[in-house]
């Protein structure tokens, strides 16, 4: 019924019956947004895992997936996902393998994506926007590990490193997974957006580190802390 009346409303232009839509819609954000704040502000310290939903059991970015999430669990921590198929199934199976608290930010699609079988049930959150999905994988996690992926996948990196750089939240670890998947893009970033056309400090090729084994990535996680004296429950 509501679907029948927006597209009602934009076929007759009728402006200010679309306007009342954008207002009612601020009532559903602040919705999400309290759903998630409730829900995640009791989990614990966790390291959000990012990557693609394409990446099939068989390939060896699933199975290094979920030997990180595991070993994330070993060291007190639990694992945050977009809770869907490929390298976020791994990550939360490896975290329930492991005993852990394994969280999954769903994403409302029409044709894609069902959560997935290894999130614990009262830690499952299904957003329908997705920057209000975004401010869960930041705001909660106390680190971030990415492994292959697409759009989707730099997109939740690159927000997560202008953040840190613009000094909106404080800094926290970054490790890209697998050398020779993200090495063009460096390459790209280092001899353009530093070197030749001066975009951004060279320091900023320090707000995240690169790896390609499961030891590494969770040891840049402890080692961090450490290093700080923080304790990982911000």
């Amino acid at each position: 019924m509501e679907e029948e009346r927006i597209k009602s409303a934009f076929e007759e232009k009728d402006w200010n019956e679309i306007k009342t839509f954008d207002s009612w819609a601020v009532f559903k954000i602040v919705a999400e947004f309290v759903e998630g704040f409730e829900k995640m502000s009791r989990i614990g310290p966790c390291v959000s895992i990012f990557g693609s939903a394409r990446t099939p059991a068989d390939n060896s970015f699933f199975a290094l997936a979920e030997d990180i999430a595991y070993k994330l669990t070993q060291s007190g921590y639990g694992v945050i996902t977009g809770g869907g198929p490929g390298v976020m199934e791994a990550a939360n199976k490896g975290a329930k393998k492991g005993g852990g608290r394994s969280v999954g930010l769903n994403i409302d699609l029409p044709h894609e994506q069902g959560a997935n079988q290894y999130i614990d049930r009262d830690k499952l959150i299904t957003f329908s926007h997705f920057f209000v999905r975004k401010v869960m994988f930041v705001k909660y996690a106390q680190g971030f590990i990415v492994l292959p992926g697409g759009f989707g996948t730099l997109d939740e990196l690159f927000e997560a490193i202008t953040l840190i750089q613009t000094e909106k939240i404080g800094k926290f670890p970054i490790i890209l997974v697998g050398k020779n998947y993200w090495q063009g893009l460096l390459n790209w970033i280092k001899n353009v957006m530093v070197e030749k056309d001066s975009y951004i400090n060279p320091l900023d090729m320090d707000l995240f580190s690169v790896v390609d084994t499961s030891a590494e990535a969770v040891e840049k996680i402890n080692v961090f802390y450490s290093k700080y004296l923080l304790s990982p429950n911000f």
